[in-house]
Order: structure tokens, then C-alpha cells, then sequence
């Protein structure tokens, strides 16, 4: 199967020998990551103070 990088979709061979996969180098891996460390990249939510001031929250509402 082949995949396309998901940095610079440049087409790799989705296998174990491919090192990097689904990039198609440590280079494109490590582009990515930084996209992740700097919040570049994210998952569609409530970040994690807006989970816990809900949480919070909701337990101070709570009857005793």
C-alpha cells in the first residue's frame, strides 16, 4: 500500500521497512512534531482547563 507523506505527500510505501511511516523521512516526522509542540496542529475540543473548570464546576453544583 502506498500513502502520501503527511508533511510534504511526497508518496511512501506503507511497510516495515518504511522507517518513518507514514512520513518519508525523520525530517518530515520532526516538522510535524513541531507543528504539535507548538500548537500548530490540534484536535478539535475543550482544552483540558475548560474539562477541568467544567468538572469542577458541575461538582460544586452538585447537592450534598
Amino acid at each position: 500500500m502506498k500513502v502520501n507523506c503527511p508533511t510534504c505527500q511526497k508518496t511512501v510505501q506503507w511497510s516495515s521497512s518504511s522507517r518513518y511511516r507514514p512520513f518519508c523521512s525523520e525530517r518530515c516526522k520532526l516538522i510535524d512534531l513541531g507543528e504539535w509542540a507548538s500548537e500548530g496542529h490540534a484536535i478539535p475540543g475543550r482544552s483540558v482547563e475548560e474539562e477541568l473548570m467544567s468538572e469542577q464546576v458541575n461538582q460544586e453544583l452538585k447537592p450534598h
